[in-house]
Formats: structure tokens, sequence, C-alpha cells
């Protein structure tokens, strides 16, 4: 489907609508709002809109709605599916600027906060309250990209998704309508839940303008764990039946020995040179977490784990996650030059070896670089393939992997995205989850979408 071009008359409307410090058509800005974080090809908006609150969206989404103009929402540009770029042109929304923390009720544990809010930002807030938003995907991420993706990250095996952390929405639809969805009441069985419908959306639904947060109180005990094994499949056995047990991480996370070395490398640090598993527990008292952990290292002993480490001082604690959370950012700069496709799938955590396995199959087979680490708790794979973007081989060798290990992921009833959604790189991969349900979805999106404006190109094949 063809979409028109945003015209200079309709430029200069938004600029007197929003004023002409929040419109630009120039072209540096609209090449910053082409790509994000990941290896798809870039397009240009035709104008970029940095609302001040919701009244804006509105002007800009009726604006899209009477001409045509697609519309693609925006927060940090760090997705890594292609989810913001806005690939039929039009209307590019940054929402950097509605970055308000709106009010916080700590007796309630929750916050209203606008789409521009950096996760990073709210948590150091609500440190101050005793509270933290427990998703927490690593990246510079927003509160609005966390919630069109479903984010997750290192904390969801204990604490859920963003979508269990969501209460109420206020957004803008297609027609330029507000409507709020959900409610501050912890549960409710009233109406078709359209509030987790939108969660995980990407804005191809509607625009989210305004959040409540369910919030959770910091942990008055936690304890880091850092555990090395002689092989990727001990340390993922140990992952399977630290769950199967009850045992209950707080976070879980799985890195390979390629992963740990390039940390080291980057980050002149001396961890051991195995696959590791990074492990955290919260507990409500010191006695109740060390009988808790007690029982994790005699688990973790049965798996042949060669190296335990715990009692972890804080600071060391938060370099840990630090370089967890900067795992990526290590590998990349330790080769410069290249590009990297990131795999990420989720299968059920009995299945989690044998997907590693794959992985290293897929990665050997092909000849190419590739690095193993995820959310091992929850079954979340990410597969790092460094490549060589000018040589087109490389691209198909790197390509055949991503398709190898996402089919796998799919036939052992897992998913092809566990946290970075849908955007335009998993497309391909959509039917083969979802099947006939694929024309309900469909049929969704033209009921709340039908001239087909928001974010297309994305979720929906075809």
């Amino acid at each position: 489907m063809e979409y028109p071009r945003v015209t200079p008359e309709d430029v200069e409307f938004l600029k007197q609508a929003i004023g002409p410090s929040h419109v630009s058509a120039g072209e540096s800005n609209r090449d910053l709002h082409s790509r994000d974080e990941s290896y798809l090809e870039p397009h240009r908006p035709d104008v970029v809109v940095w609302p001040q609150g919701t009244q804006d969206v509105v002007a800009a989404v009726k604006l899209a709605a009477r001409k045509g103009y697609a519309v693609t929402p925006w927060c940090a540009g760090t997705s890594l599916e292609g989810n913001p770029i806005p690939v039929k042109g039009g209307i590019c929304l940054d929402f950097t600027e509605m970055n308000r923390i709106l009010e916080v009720r700590e007796e309630d544990l929750q916050a209203d906060v606008e789409p521009g809010v950096p996760y990073r930002a709210l948590n150091e807030r609500l440190r101050h309250h005793g509270l933290f938003f427990p998703p927490d995907p690593g990246a510079h991420a927003c509160i609005g990209g966390m919630i069109g993706n479903n984010a997750s990250g290192v904390r969801t095996v204990a604490y859920g998704a963003t979508r269990d952390c969501v209460l109420a929405l206020e957004v803008v639809m297609a027609d330029g309508n507000v409507i709020r969805l959900g409610s501050r009441a912890i549960k409710s069985s009233s109406g078709y839940d359209l509030l987790r419908l939108m969660v995980g959306s990407e804005g191809t639904l509607g625009i989210v303008t305004r959040a409540t947060l369910r919030l959770r109180g910091l942990p008055p005990e936690y304890l880091t764990v850092v555990a090395s094994f002689p092989t990727a499949r001990d340390a993922c056995d140990a992952v399977r039946d630290t769950i199967r047990y009850g045992l209950n991480p707080a976070a879980l996370e799985f890195m390979d020995a390629a992963v740990v070395g390039e940390i080291n490398r980057d980050r002149k640090m001396s961890l051991d040179g195995k696959p590791m598993l990074f492990m955290e527990f919260h507990n409500v008292n010191a006695a109740a977490l060390e009988g808790q952990v007690g029982m994790v290292e005699e688990l973790l002993r049965e798996h042949r784990v060669e190296k335990i480490d715990r009692g972890i001082g804080a600071d060391e604690r938060a370099r840990l996650w630090e370089v967890r959370h900067g795992a990526l950012e290590s590998i990349k700069r330790n080769h410069p030059g290249r590009s990297v496709l990131l795999v990420d799938a989720c299968v059920p955590v009995s299945r989690y070896s044998e997907m590693v396995d794959n992985a290293r199959e897929a990665v050997e087979r092909e000849g190419v670089a590739g690095f193993v680490w995820g959310h091992a708790g929850d079954g979340n794979l990410h597969l790092g393939l460094m490549y060589d973007p000018a040589d087109a081989s490389a691209r198909r060798a790197v390509g055949r992997v991503n398709r190898a290990v996402v089919e796998h992921a799919i036939a052992a009833g897992g998913t092809c995205t566990g946290e970075h959604g849908i955007g335009c790189g998993k497309l391909p991969f959509v039917e083969a989850e979802h099947g006939n349900a694929l024309e309900y979805m469909r049929r969704v999106k033209a009921a709340l979408d039908p001239q087909g404006i928001l974010n297309p190109g994305k979720m929906l094949p075809g």
C-alpha cells in the first residue's frame, strides 16, 4: 500500500498547531529518525513532530486520518527489530519531550508517567520512595517503547514483563479520539481487555500518551551469585532445575564462554572464561535469603559448577549487572566495522539447553561469529551475529542462522520474539507462529485502524 507524502502546506499546519520549534522537516532530523539500533534498512519520515502533550498527538493523528499519512511513534530509538522505523514515511511522533513523571502514589505502589520517560530515570526517582518499576530491558529505553514492545529483561522471571506492570493507559486512536483503558485497581473483570491488547501492539492499534504503572517495593535483602560451569549444557540444565524446583530467582541470566571473553576484553575484567550464570535472589530477611541461596548452591553443584561467587558487595553487584546489560555493546566495540543481527527467541525453559545447542550448531555450520546469552530463567535466548555489511554472502549466512534459530524456537513450542517485538525483522515468521489466528489479528487491526495509518509495515505480514 502506498502512502502520500506530507505536503509542505501540512508541515506548516503542524507548526501552527503544535509550535514551530516542535516540528521539523529538516534533512538531519529526518535522518536521525530513519533507523533504530537494528540491522534493518533505514527509511526517513517526511516530518518529525515532538508533541508536548496529548492534544498535540491528537492534532497530528487527525491530520493523518484526513490525508492518509502514515504515523510512526518514536521514543528512544533503541529497538532491535525496526519497530520505530517509518517505513512508509509520513509523520514521526518523537515522544522524548513528553517525559514527565506525573505522579507517584507511594501507598498504592503506582506511578503515572508520559511515554518519553526513560525507565532508568523513573527508577532513580522511585528508589527514594523505596519502590521500583521491574521491567529492565537494559537499553536506554523509554516507557512508551517498552509498552509498545511489551519489553521485559533480567527480572522477568520474578516480576513479569511490561504487560504485567501496566494498570491503565491513555491512548489516541487512529481517528484522533482519546480513550482510557484500565483503572487504578490491580484487577478487573470488566469488559474486553483492550489494555493488554494495546501493550505489545507496537503503536499499530493506538498511540499511548499516558500510563499508570504498577510498582514493587525494593527488596529488603538481596544477594547476587555468579557461577561458572565447564560447559554451556551444564549451565543451562542448572537453569531448568532452578526454575523446576521453585527456587525463585529474581534474575537468572546465561552467558556463553565467548560472551564472557568479549566482556573481559572490552571491560578489562577477569571473569572466568567459562559459560556463566548471573543469579540474583530477593527475600524478606537475611536468614530466609541464606536458606534459599544454600539450596541453590547445592543444586548448582549437582550440575558440575566449577566456581560460585556470592556475597558480592553493592558496588560490585551494580558493576556486574552493568556489564551484563552491556554485553552487546562490548561485542560491538570489539568488532569495529561490523554490523550485528541480534536474534531474540524464546522457548519453554525445559527446552533452553536444546535451544542453546541449536544456536551454536547453526553458527558453526555457517562459519559466522556468534555469541549466545539471554534471560535464561524465562527461556529467552539472544544470539549476536557479527558480519561485514559490505559482504553479501556474509549477510546471507547470518540470515540463514537467524532463520534456523527462530524456526527451531517456534517448532519447540516457543515464539519468534521473546521481548524485542515483531517490527519489520520478524515479519517472515509471524504466520508460522500464529497460523490462521493471523487473519483475526488482521480483523482487529482493520477495526481499530481502517485506513492502516498507524505504524504501517509492522506486526502483520502483507
